[in-house]
């Protein structure tokens, strides 16, 4: 099964810009898609950015223009981008690796953004 690790949250100042890895090993064979979720105190998780197998991406529409998921093939590693950071954005961050198999998720990454 494949396993993903995330880095690069952490506090930032509204406005900012904070950059996410999540880096992937183990059994990637059958994962149709990578994505970043997010999830807030009281609130359910949420899809942010999806990138799949053949390029296409998707956003959430209250990230479109701010964030940008990419991926680096070479590295087994998924980013994301995140400019102009609003308070609202704070949330903790979960790689996610979608499958015929399910979804695995990371552990998770705390992005905290102050006013």
């Amino acid at each position: 099964q494949v396993q993903l690790v995330e880095s690069g949250g952490g506090l930032v100042q509204a406005g900012g810009s904070l950059r996410l890895s999540c880096a992937a090993s183990g059994r990637i064979f059958g994962v149709n898609a990578m994505a970043w979720y997010r999830q807030a105190p009281g609130k359910q998780r949420d899809v942010v950015a999806r990138i799949s197998s053949d390029g296409s991406t998707y956003y959430a529409d209250s990230v479109k223009d701010r964030f940008t998921i990419s991926r680096d093939n070479a590295k087994d590693t998924v980013y994301l981008q995140m400019n102009s950071l609003k308070p609202e954005d704070a949330a903790v961050y979960y790689c996610a690796a979608e499958g015929s198999a399910g979804i695995r998720w990371g552990p998770g990454t705390q992005v905290t953004v102050s006013s």
